[in-house]
């Protein structure tokens, strides 16, 4: 009797995490994500206890104006004006603030800028990627390349 009590416990805490273990799988953001405008490839990653999201493929390789490999000449720094579109890092900071939802700071390399952003699944191929300049906010949203 006592070995039916342990297996019907054990085979009902097996079916409770179930859900749980799927939920956790498919709140993941980690992919390769197509920008909404499908310019850019982001491949996001787990970092530092949120996500890191970095640039991997665009769909103008080479600047028109220069015949060069496009770089982020629209930084304000001097120093970063060079550095290739290819691997630039996009998000800072993001950290977890619920379930299937990310917060930090989102670079636009449109325009050299920093924002408040948050990233958050809106289902297993939906990225909604939102920036905020104090109360005035946008959004788009990516969608997942390839499974």
């Amino acid at each position: 009797m006592a070995c039916t009590k342990t297996l019907v416990i054990a085979i009902s805490a097996a079916l409770l995490a179930a859900p749980l273990a799927f939920a956790q799988g498919a709140g993941e953001p980690t992919g390769v994500w197509l920008t909404q405008s499908g310019d850019a490839r982001v491949k996001v990653s787990k970092c530092g206890g949120g996500i890191c999201g970095v640039i991997v493929g665009l769909k103008e390789t080479i600047d028109q104006a220069t015949g060069k490999p496009q770089v982020d000449d629209k930084n304000p720094n001097p120093a970063l004006k060079k550095r290739p579109m290819i691997g630039l890092p996009l998000f800072s900071g993001m950290q977890p603030t619920a379930p299937n939802k990310w917060s930090g700071q989102i670079y636009n390399a449109d325009d050299g800028s920093s924002y408040a952003s948050s990233v958050s699944l809106a289902g297993p191929d939906t990225l909604k990627v939102e920036g905020c300049v104090g109360a005035i906010c946008g959004g788009e949203t990516w969608t997942r390349v390839g499974r």
